[in-house]
């Protein structure tokens, strides 16, 4: 016969309502706590999670749905999301949509039906526009992607300050001819085109720009597409870290050189970045601090519902290198 909360309340010397205290993470001191938590691991304890959500009402759970989990942006948010969740005492559920809006919608409804107590979201440019995220039953944290007008809490990059400094620092190099790829599904890759057009313009040049599907498999076919023409750029900003490592890719499918033959950098500030030779110019995001940002916002909306909207937005940071040298 498996252990019931007497069963744990006995063996701890505590009272059955200081269990359910502990169990629901309420407010008991740590001695008591960590004497419950020994006592459950004694009799083996495991409690019925579904009584639990139906009695509170909520799960302790949060879910987690992240574009691209391949993405290792996604993947260190993610990791940051979770270490925070755990320091409160919620578990995590974490979902990949493939920047599908479908997908999106049906693990929406999988938070209803699971009455999780939150959810961080990166979402595709069409939900982040949604203007009803806010009436889904539980509160909502975007990260990565945020519609202008944000009826929940984001936390972003200044997406279009960033494609600014990457195309500052080219020109510095002495780059004129510079094209961009962009990802065509989120607010993100809208953002830092819209930078990489408004500091094109101040230097009075006239970059190219091309939205493709921001997976390194379209990034590559792209870019080789792109340097077979005669009229090719002789730089590349690429919108994330799949587009980076896709143009890459293709750079030396066609015999090129960095930089001789083509300048090359974008987002992201993956360990791939840096052993690559030459090493990539990069924008760095602050991917810890974006995650507990995101963390942080829920639980000061599980504290006051009804407060404005707050959305955090971090610089990022440029690391200059070898892919980019003068011209």
């Amino acid at each position: 016969m498996s252990a019931s909360i007497k069963d744990v309340a006995r063996e701890a010397g505590v009272s059955v309502a200081t269990v359910s205290r502990v169990l629901g993470n309420g407010p008991v001191s740590d001695a008591l706590r960590l004497r419950v938590n020994k006592a459950i691991e004694v009799t083996g304890y495991r409690p019925n999670l579904s009584a639990r959500r139906l009695r509170s009402q909520h799960s302790q759970t949060i879910g987690l749905i992240v574009s691209d989990i391949r993405n290792t942006f996604f993947t260190s948010v993610s990791r940051a999301v979770e270490d925070a969740a755990y320091q409160a005492g919620l578990r995590v559920i974490l979902c990949n949509t493939d920047e599908n809006p479908d997908r999106e919608a049906m693990y929406l409804r999988l938070m209803q039906e699971e009455r999780v107590t939150g959810v961080i979201f990166a979402p595709t440019r069409e939900t982040a526009l949604r203007r009803d995220l806010d009436t889904l039953g539980f509160p909502v944290v975007l990260i990565d992607r945020a519609g202008p007008q944000s009826t929940v809490d984001a936390v972003v990059l200044d997406n279009a300050e960033a494609a600014a400094q990457l195309v500052d620092h080219l020109v510095q190099q002495g780059y004129r001819r510079i094209g961009g790829l962009f990802g065509n599904t989120s607010t993100t890759g809208r953002e830092r085109h819209e930078g990489f057009v408004a500091a094109m313009q101040r230097h009075g040049l006239k970059g190219e720009a091309r939205f493709i599907a921001p997976t390194a498999q379209a990034a590559t076919e792209a870019t080789e597409a792109w340097l077979a023409d005669p009229d090719k750029p002789d730089a590349l900003v690429a919108s994330n870290g799949q587009l980076l490592l896709g143009a890459l890719r293709a750079v030396r499918e066609s015999g090129l050189a960095l930089p001789d033959d083509l300048a090359l950098c974008g987002f992201d500030n993956e360990s791939w970045t840096e052993v690559a030779f030459p090493a990539l110019t990069v924008i760095e995001q602050p991917v810890l601090e974006i995650g507990r940002s995101a963390m942080a916002l829920l639980m000061d909306r599980l504290a006051d519902a009804s407060r404005t909207p707050r959305k955090v937005v971090y610089p990022g940071l440029l690391r200059e290198r070898g892919s980019t040298a003068k011209k």
